[in-house]
């Protein structure tokens, strides 16, 4: 796992100070690569390549980067791990003799882009990654990101030159300047807890979007910046379009964990000591019985746990860890210590994130760290065999809804959105009278939100309606709205639950938990692989009949079969918990006057990105318990926090 940066001039070469840019660059992402640094000047002095180094396979000098190929024609650097590197290097070996100088995936993945071309190599290569490709031959600069977007690149154009790197705290010394804030992206943030790709929170700063891939000439700016995909997720494919998977259970069941499990063997593969992450949960505890079945020795498993009991999933992780003989380290912090990472956070992030189980990741990344450099997780399950409640019970609430006709609901909707007090004081009259047709009393701003769920008709919209904390229609930033969402290219002829599960897939999973998961480890230089983001697994996922993912009302049916086979089911057959902190009981205690400063309604009004009326009201409501608005809040607040720790030029 590394980090890597650099710039391309076209207007001529390089810049006088653009080494000492590049160098201040790499330094603010030296979390990523702490063991070996290199800048190499290519293209006729017009390209800068960085790199930083976390070496995982091959820790010679033979695996030091930038990296030029043998025959000179291509050079690279590259930020990620290719799993099946030792088969396409076999492959390149029947092809052509190659004169290898180590044993890093870098030199396979080097050389076969040079030998079969990019696009070729991608279908091939099986792995998490972000590079930089130079075809000299060609005088072409490649960008590519891995299927899933595991691995981060952001990219900006401006005054003739091209400037990318793996965090925007590297970017930032490459552009000399920081572009204004996108307001497009804050409003994201509150509706989503995230920026979205390719948005990022700067204007005219990009995100590779995941499995895309973006040719750059180096003689002249190109006509588009605009990337390509490579690869789409069999989930986009329509259902009818798909090869069914054939085989009685126990055989469809068999196939199924043999793909896990060779996905699960090619990503223990490195150099150094490597363990896993274990909440107790059905998709960690899968990963880690796959790791002990392959290990000749007990698997370093890691846990963190709460003293809020509400809150701590340590136990289950400790039975899981005690009947499979792992070698389990287990941290628990008290509140204070997780509130303490969250003046960390605008760092550790690089933009505003608001994710709130990001805190017991980076403290779950930190105790990892101290004792392994690569560490499993069970990360991808839920999205690709239904795993998440919403999937359930946005199925069953658009079931009950569709008995009421769709000009129906529609009209109340429209109404709710024209007159939200209005509606608020006539069902809290009808409340005190023992009517609630919409279960408890809500506020004008939640019934806002409840609106979208009457409206709601195509598969697009209940996806929204389940999932945006702000309706697509409206936002509390000052002149902000939502991008087209991402789920149109998802065609709707599908069950719901599998359209929900799509749309996670290609928005949800990128955007939110593989942010999450990258920027907490990679700032403890902690390499993290994803054994369920194996292609061959997630394609046997997406053909499975839909009523093998959701049996008997339950999501993930084939990991719980699996799993049984591993483990007594009393130790895994529990309600789904998450990796969560209280964080609306934070807001109203110990972080009331911290969250105060910083929503006051003066440095509001100062900044000018959130309309002042609607944050206070939303923090009233929140503060007297009337909602609990912490999703929205925690975004706003993780944006004025980052606002003060914004990346320096």
């Amino acid at each position: 796992m590394c980090g890597i940066a650099g710039i391309l001039s076209f207007d001529g070469r390089l810049r006088e100070d653009d080494r000492e840019r590049l160098a201040r660059a790499l330094s603010r992402i030296a979390h990523r690569g702490p063991d070996d640094e290199g800048i190499a000047a290519l293209a006729d002095d017009r390209l800068l390549f960085g790199h930083r180094r976390l070496a995982i396979i091959d820790l010679s000098p033979a695996g030091h980067q930038p990296m030029v190929s043998a025959d000179g024609t291509g050079a690279i650097v590259f930020n990620g791990e290719i799993y099946n590197f030792s088969r396409l290097r076999s492959e390149l070996d029947a092809e052509a003799a190659i004169a290898w100088r180590g044993h890093s995936d870098t030199e396979v993945l080097l050389e076969a882009l040079v030998r079969l071309g990019v696009e070729e190599t991608l279908a091939r290569a099986d792995g998490m990654f972000a590079f930089a490709f130079l075809d000299a031959r060609r005088r072409i600069l490649w960008l590519a990101r891995d299927r899933f977007g595991e691995k981060p690149l952001y990219y900006a154009l401006a005054d003739g030159r091209l400037a990318f790197a793996s965090e925007l705290k590297a970017l930032i010394p490459l552009l000399g300047r920081r572009p204004p804030v996108d307001r497009r992206a804050l409003a994201h943030l509150v509706a989503q807890s995230v920026v979205p790709a390719p948005l990022s929170i700067y204007e005219g700063v990009r995100k590779l979007p995941p499995a895309s891939l973006l040719a750059v000439p180096i003689d002249g700016p190109p006509e588009s910046m605009e990337p390509r995909r490579y690869w789409r997720h069999p989930l986009l494919v329509p259902p009818r379009a798909r090869a069914p998977l054939e085989g009685d259970e126990t055989a469809l069941l068999d196939r199924l964990e043999a793909a896990l499990g060779d996905a699960v063997a090619e990503r223990m593969v490195a150099d150094v000591p490597l363990g896993a992450f274990l909440s107790g949960g059905i998709d960690s505890s899968l990963v880690v019985a796959l790791m002990q079945k392959r290990a000749d020795r007990p698997v370093r498993s890691f846990s963190i746990g709460f003293e809020e009991e509400s809150h701590d999933e340590a136990p289950f992780a400790r039975a899981v860890a005690a009947h499979l003989g792992t070698e389990h380290h287990e941290l628990v912090v008290t509140p204070a210590e997780a509130r303490a990472v969250i003046p960390e956070l605008a760092r550790i992030y690089d933009e505003p994130f608001a994710d709130s189980s990001q805190i017991p990741t980076v403290l779950l990344a930190r105790m990892t760290r101290e004792h392994v450099t690569v560490a499993l997780s069970g990360d991808g399950g839920d999205e690709a065999f239904c795993g998440y409640h919403r999937y359930l019970w946005g199925d069953q609430i658009a079931r009950r809804t569709a008995l009421v006709p769709t000009a129906l609901r529609r009209a109340a909707a429209a109404v709710i959105r024209r007159h939200p007090r209005a509606m608020a004081r006539l069902l809290a009259a009808l409340a005190a009278a023992g009517i609630r047709p919409l279960g408890r009393v809500r506020s004008p701003h939640r019934l806002m939100v409840t609106a979208e769920l009457l409206a709601a008709a195509s598969p697009g919209e209940w996806y929204d309606a389940l999932t945006l904390y702000w309706p697509r229609r409206t936002s509390p930033v000052v002149c902000g709205a939502l991008t087209a969402p991402h789920w149109r290219e998802i065609a709707p002829d599908r069950p719901l639950m599998e359209f929900l599960m799509a749309a996670d897939m290609t928005g949800y999973l990128s955007d939110d938990i593989l942010v999450k998961v990258d920027r907490a480890a990679m700032a403890a230089s902690l390499e993290t692989r994803i054994p369920f983001l194996d292609p061959q697994v997630q394609d046997l996922a997406a053909r499975l009949p839909h009523a093998w993912r959701c049996r008997d009302g339950r999501g993930k049916w084939p990991l719980r079969a699996l799993l049984a086979r591993h483990l007594p089911p009393a130790l895994f057959e529990r309600p789904k918990q998450g990796f969560a902190v209280p964080i609306a009981a934070w807001l109203r205690g110990p972080l009331r006057d911290w969250a105060g400063d910083l929503l006051a309604e003066a440095r509001l009004a100062r900044e000018g990105f959130f309309d002042v009326a609607t944050v206070t009201a939303l923090w009233r409501e929140h503060m007297a318990g009337e909602e609990d608005w912490s999703p929205v809040l925690w975004a706003i607040l993780m944006g004025e926090s980052w606002l003060d720790r914004q990346p320096e030029p």
